[in-house]
């Protein structure tokens, strides 16, 4: 198998792997590192002799045994310390085996709501689902999101202990808290694609990394639950956004608006696929916002030019999505979807009206910048191009806003 293939395979198995020792042994943070010594031995092994019939089984065995060393140092540990607490070894447990396949649900899925529990920070939530589902290595996620290992090894290291003092069995949650649950799940996996998408800090705008395994993930999720129509809403939501990826920046880096990119580079397979899961998604269940957000997406995607965009439609699905989400941004965004199907005064005046939750932030200033050019107040638009600038925490956005302001200027 083509070392790739082998890596994605590996990465696949990580979370049941890891699941099914949480599942019957406990002990989340020791489960961890026995699963990652297994992964390390089939990297090594498994080239040379072959796969085993099932690889699966295979690392669950090979873990289970370092987990049993591991629980073992540490019972002799606490021993010497004369601790009263006892732990019990895999061999005296009388769970089912850990390679059996869970009879209602899938091990990954548990891992994901395990990982995303409303105790821990939405930090600590977005660490911890990269590492145990998502595989990635404690210094892959610090690179990606821009701080030293050493200040993602604690974040994860808090998250570990979090579950641990909360005591939350290994098991889906109960059928009362399910949706909420699921909710904070599919916000996790939205919070990581959209800084993958958009960086929010740093050199680059795009982090393809993490938007790569945000699909990835949601990919997993729409696997284990087809039906639900939220899940493959977001599904859908980030294949039609992130299909705009090739044409989203310019040689130097910096971001190229919507209407002026090269609608040739847009993923046609990525687009295709999303509108066919929207067309799935949308007559079954309430419509959520996934869903809603899905649809202006695809209203974006499907026009052949920028001039043909259906805004007065995008505009009524904002006005949706309003009723259903409280969210600063959405008013935002309705805002310019208004200056763009009813004039830019009428922009600008839905502008006014917003609150200080999104008043201070660059995207307010950018967004009133441009209804202001398209108004033809140029003076006013660069003003508002500077202090959004001033205020954008992205290289990228400060170079592309200055740009906007110094072509101003000069016109």
């Amino acid at each position: 198998m083509p070392d790739s293939g082998l890596e994605g395979l590996l990465r696949e198995l990580s979370p049941q792997v890891l699941g099914a020792l949480v599942r019957r042994y406990g002990h989340f943070d020791l489960a961890e590192d026995a699963t990652q010594e297994a992964l390390l031995a089939a990297a090594a092994q498994w080239p040379g002799e072959g796969l085993p019939d099932n690889p699966r089984a295979w690392l669950i065995t090979v873990a289970s045994r370092r987990l049993t060393d591991l629980l073992r140092a540490e019972q002799a540990r606490r021993r010497r310390e004369d601790t009263v607490v006892q732990w019990t070894l895999p061999e005296e447990h009388l769970a089912p085996a850990a390679d059996r396949l869970a009879a209602d649900s899938d091990d990954t899925l548990i891992l994901l709501f395990l990982c995303c529990h409303p105790s821990l920070s939405p930090a600590s939530q977005i660490a911890l689902t990269l590492r145990a589902v998502g595989g990635l290595t404690t210094a892959e996620i610090a690179r990606a999101f821009l701080v030293p290992e050493s200040t993602m090894t604690r974040r994860i290291s808090r998250a570990k202990t979090g579950i641990k003092t909360s005591g939350v069995p290994f098991g889906m949650p109960p059928e009362a808290d399910r949706a909420a649950r699921l909710d904070a799940v599919l916000h996790v996996l939205y919070l990581i694609f959209n800084e993958g998408y958009a960086s929010t800090s740093g050199p680059d705008l795009v982090r393809s990394e993490l938007s790569a395994e945000a699909i990835r993930l949601a990919r997993i999720v729409h696997r284990l639950l087809p039906d639900d129509s939220e899940v493959t809403g977001l599904l859908a939501l980030m294949l039609l956004t992130d299909a705009r990826r090739p044409a989203r920046t310019a040689p130097d880096g910096t971001p190229v608006p919507m209407s002026e990119q090269d609608r040739s580079r847009w993923n046609s397979e990525y687009i295709a696929e999303g509108v066919a899961l929207l067309s799935e998604a949308l007559p079954h269940g309430p419509t959520g916002q996934f869903q809603i957000q899905a649809a202006i997406a695809a209203l974006h995607d499907e026009a052949p030019r920028a001039e043909e965009t259906d805004w007065p439609q995008i505009e009524a699905l904002y006005e949706l999505l309003l009723r259903l989400s409280d969210n600063p941004v959405v008013s935002l965004n309705h805002a310019v979807a208004v200056g763009m199907a009813r004039g830019a005064r009428e922009g600008l005046a839905a502008l006014e009206k917003l609150d200080d939750r999104i008043s201070g932030d660059h995207r307010f200033h950018a967004a009133r910048a441009h209804l202001l050019e398209m108004a033809g107040e140029g003076a006013e638009a660069v003003e508002s191009y500077v202090e959004a600038a001033r205020r954008a925490t992205g290289l990228p956005h400060q170079r592309y806003l200055h740009g906007r302001a110094a072509r101003l200027r000069e016109s």
